[in-house]
């Protein structure tokens, strides 16, 4: 395909994108979970400037600030701020397509610098432009979602950018990237603390390729390497430093830690109380500030101690479990290897588009070239760092979402690597070389669209689908809005405190609190989902429960029920409140008012 006519197909890929992109996000359903009550819980701590409080060992500021700021412009409230939140995702996502059009551009200018006359691209940078906005954007439609308030999409477009930049001070002799590289890294651990190993890792890979593959000079390189330092750490140091201040130890964030601790040191992750040696694992464990534990069984726990957030005890985790440290253990560490090693399979299982572009590419006569390892290795420095990525999260924790950056990484120099064969630029057969690289452009041009075309039929039919359910927003929820809706007809006022009952209405998503503006400060902990009530049933002190919590100060307490079982018949379920017509349900306890048996909380929900 001519090149001037692929830029301007390319140009036309782009400008449908953003539509398309846009209506995908406004239907983009509901996907909200403990993680982004958090990072809104942060968000509204830096809109009312209260810095310190931001600062947490968990999470990281620079999401939740862009959270902030969509809040200020939008002037959102709670009832419709999700709609603010997934427009600062569609705008993220148009950055990771700039990010990635940058990446492509640094890598083929890379290949560009090294590859000899005689070794012709398969791809040229407009096919491979395609391949990676396609390959961006099917992730968009999976992983990182625009519906997922989260900070991967941004962790990923800052280091895609990084990387770009990366390549480019390999292709260069200006010291000019090198500290840019070093900004968009420390952007990167400000978004996420994984960034902080990935910005070490990168600037050790810059000067690595400079010293043994280029051959540059070590004060070259070493100028290099202090500049991309200096700016990584004049970015990520004042949060370092206002973490380490907190914590009175040195401290860039416990997410890994305490990740490590969980799924190879066998740590319990829930409810970690000083006594329970059996729950520490092979972890050292001496608790600073443990929950406060009202009673054994059924395990009653207090959070007031955290004076922030929804649910406090998931606002910041490093602080009821300060102190925990992870201890290598190999039995946890290969169970943990083995898993995640499924996932990782899954996750390519889940992606087979690439895989099955390289195979058809390689079966129409593609080959690899660029085997003059210090003269032609332009592929080597993203696959090796998306091979570090892959394997530091396979140690600790896989999933999907945490792995677009490194399939990147690794997919694309594969594919910028590709040539056609030797023998064909050789011998001058102009016809098949041009047929060769006609067919591989083509693929690559029908695979960008076709999820392009994917995307906007899926958007289509989840508009569908809410307007005939009567959804007033692609958004919305009906349990988790009518769960807070009903709460407010019992009463709850914002800054109320309330208990929760269950993993469904304690762990798995708690919004509804949220919603209502009230905190979930005490917890009775059922491991339970799906059938609660039962294990309701059998506590034999279930009053005594109930009379805990209530002395607590806790307006009511809410659970996840099977509405067909909450008759209000047996000892269990009487009592309990159905709110609206989900299958959340609240038992009164401090209520300034009585409420009926047969109270209704069915209004309707305000849109604005």
């Amino acid at each position: 395909m001519n090149q001037s006519v692929l830029r301007r197909v390319l140009l036309l890929y782009l400008l449908a994108l953003a539509p398309i992109g846009w209506i995908a996000s406004r239907y983009d359903p509901y996907k909200i979970d403990g993680d982004a009550v958090s990072y809104m819980d942060i968000a509204d701590l830096l809109h009312a400037h209260h810095w310190p409080a931001a600062v947490t060992g968990y999470w990281n500021p620079l999401y939740p600030a862009c959270l902030a700021l969509a809040q200020t412009v939008s002037h959102s409230t709670r009832v419709n701020e999700l709609g603010a939140y997934y427009s600062l995702n569609y705008v993220i996502f148009l950055a990771q397509v700039v990010a990635m059009l940058f990446f492509v551009t640094t890598l083929d200018h890379l290949r560009e610098k090294v590859t000899r006359t005689n070794v012709e691209p398969l791809l040229s940078l407009n096919a491979m432009r395609f391949l990676g906005v396609g390959l961006a954007f099917i992730a968009s439609q999976r992983e990182l979602p625009t519906g997922k308030v989260g900070p991967d999409a941004l962790l990923t477009t800052m280091l895609l950018v990084a990387f770009g930049l990366l390549l480019e001070t390999l292709a260069s002799e200006s010291l000019l990237f090198a500290p840019l590289m070093g900004l968009f890294f420390g952007l990167a651990y400000l978004t996420k603390s994984f960034g902080l190993l990935v910005g070490v890792m990168g600037i050790a890979v810059m000067m690595l390729f400079q010293l043994w593959i280029q051959r540059r000079s070590l004060r070259r390189v070493a100028a290099g390497g202090a500049l991309a330092l200096a700016v990584f750490a004049a970015v990520a140091g004042p949060y370092i430093a206002a973490l380490s201040r907190q914590k009175h130890r040195f401290d860039f964030g416990d997410t890994g830690a305490l990740a490590l601790a969980w799924t190879v040191s066998g740590t319990a992750e829930y409810h970690l109380e000083p006594g329970e040696t059996k729950r520490f694992g092979t972890a050292s464990v001496h608790l600073v500030h443990p929950e406060a534990q009202l009673l054994a069984m059924p395990g009653i726990y207090s959070f007031r101690a955290e004076p922030y957030g929804t649910y406090p005890a998931w606002f910041d985790k490093s602080f009821f479990e300060e102190r925990v440290i992870p201890h290598i253990n190999l039995h946890g560490l290969f169970h943990r290897g083995a898993r995640d090693l499924v996932l990782m399979c899954r996750y390519l299982l889940n992606h087979p588009e690439a895989w099955i572009l390289l195979a058809l590419i390689l079966l129409f006569g593609g080959r690899f070239g660029y085997t003059q390892w210090r003269s032609e290795a332009f592929w080597a420095p993203t696959i090796a760092l998306g091979l570090a990525i892959w394997i530091l999260y396979g140690i600790v924790l896989i999933e999907e979402r945490y792995l677009p950056l490194a399939y990147f990484a690794i997919v694309l120099p594969v594919f910028a690597a590709l040539r056609v064969p030797a023998e064909e630029v050789a011998t001058g057969t102009a016809a098949r070389e041009q047929w060769i690289k006609h067919a591989a452009t083509a693929m690559v041009v029908l695979l960008a669209f076709l999820a392009l075309g994917e995307s906007l039929r899926t958007a289509a039919q989840r508009r569908r689908d809410d307007s005939v359910a009567g959804f007033p927003h692609g958004w919305y929820s009906t349990q988790i809005f009518g769960a807070a809706q009903g709460l407010q007809v019992l009463g709850v006022k914002p800054g109320d405190e309330i208990a929760c009952i269950g993993m469904a209405a304690c762990n798995d998503d708690m919004y509804w609190a949220r919603l209502a503006g009230a905190r979930i400060l005490t917890e009775v902990d059922i491991q339970e989902r799906s059938h609660l009530l039962e294990q309701l049933e059998s506590l034999p002190n279930r009053q005594q429960a109930y009379d805990i919590v209530k002395g607590q100060g806790a307006k009511l307490i809410v659970g996840q029920f099977d509405p067909g079982a909450m008759t209000g018949r047996t000892p269990a379920s009487s009592g309990w409140v159905r709110l609206g017509e989900t299958d959340h349900y609240a038992l009164p306890l401090n209520l300034p008012n009585p409420v009926p048996p047969e109270t209704s909380t069915t209004r309707p929900w305000p849109t604005k």
